[in-house]
């Protein structure tokens, strides 16, 4: 019984959320227009179950560029709505329309002479009507068995906000560095934020060996550096190759003179390299990409100044 009640929350919901891109038309067309046009922020007014939608949307907003605030309808007439500024537009949220605390705000909200949309369940109502902009957000049903608690009906309100915010995320051109400059902290900032010259090993804890450096010396190396990899520099200081432990192991399946050779006689010449400054994200995906361990970082002069293991790229949080 829990099972099939869950499941059809689910299609109900979903069926809610399917009917909204009909009606992503010209009205949604002009609140983009308003909203990417405004000069100062955008004002989410709600009350109740739309309140919280309404502070999800303010949130979604202002981390993809659009400035935004939250404004309790009820805080708001005991004066909070002294934060609606002539340069803002609102958006005003209810299932009915006829939340008593937003008609109440909406005199206010036209004598400041900024931009209203609403959100609502019933586009003929009294805040619809005296809106400029209204965005349909109506439902078939609600998921709940008697039809009244606010299920399907936030999640569409959910939904369209998201919408919004979204389509004036492209509009504003948001680029990735600014969304990074949003999101400092967590997953997404690391992932967004550090790159390879943050966490690479480089000066002396990074292995570096000649061509003609006898492989037992090689191997001393590379397992003193902890790296699981040694750089094979040319006569010119350059990077001819690198010698991985995947190598040297690949070499003694086949072979059992590994100790009478050079680095030269083993080593990878087409080792995978990248460039100072790339994000560590980056570099991650393409260590999986090729199925290896650790990347070269070269300067802008190919000299190897560094190494990147995934282990550092792991501990730094970057997955």
């Amino acid at each position: 019984m829990s099972i099939e009640r869950g499941r059809q929350v689910i299609r109900i919901e979903g069926e809610a959320i399917l009917a909204l891109e009909e009606r992503i038309d010209d009205n949604f067309q002009k609140a983009v227009d308003i909203l990417f046009n405004c000069k100062g922020r955008v004002v989410v007014v709600g009350l109740g179950k739309s309140g919280l939608i309404a502070q999800k949307i303010a949130a979604t907003m202002t981390s993809t560029g659009t400035a935004a605030l939250f404004l309790h309808a009820a805080e708001g007439l005991h004066g909070d709505v002294g934060a609606v500024l002539h340069d803002d537009a609102v958006i005003c949220i209810s299932k009915s329309g006829n939340t008593e605390e937003i008609l109440q705000l909406i005199p206010m909200f036209k004598r400041q002479g900024v931009p209203i949309i609403a959100m609502t369940g019933n586009t003929h109502s009294e805040m619809a009507v005296r809106s400029d902009v209204v965005l349909d957000i109506s439902v078939k049903e609600e998921a709940c068995p008697f039809d009244f608690v606010p299920t399907s009906s936030t999640t569409a309100t959910l939904v369209m906000g998201d919408a919004l915010a979204l389509a004036l995320f492209q509009e504003h051109g948001f680029s990735m560095e600014e969304f990074a400059q949003y999101h400092p902290g967590g997953s997404i900032g690391r992932k967004l934020l550090l790159r390879v010259d943050d966490i690479m090993r480089s000066g002396d804890d990074v292995a570096r060996v000649q061509l003609d450096t006898p492989m037992p010396a090689a191997i001393l190396q590379i397992s003193s550096k902890r790296t699981g990899a040694t750089c094979v520099m040319s006569p010119d200081n350059k990077l001819a190759g690198v010698i991985t432990d995947g190598d040297l192991r690949r070499f003694m399946e086949t072979h059992n003179n590994l100790w009478d050779l050079q680095a030269a006689d083993i080593m990878c010449d087409t080792p995978k390299c990248i460039s100072t400054g790339m994000l560590a994200a980056k570099a991650l995906h393409i260590m999986e990409q090729y199925s290896i361990n650790q990347l070269i970082v070269l300067d802008d002069l190919k000299y190897p100044i560094g190494m990147v293991h995934v282990h550092d790229i792991l501990k730094a949080g970057v997955a």
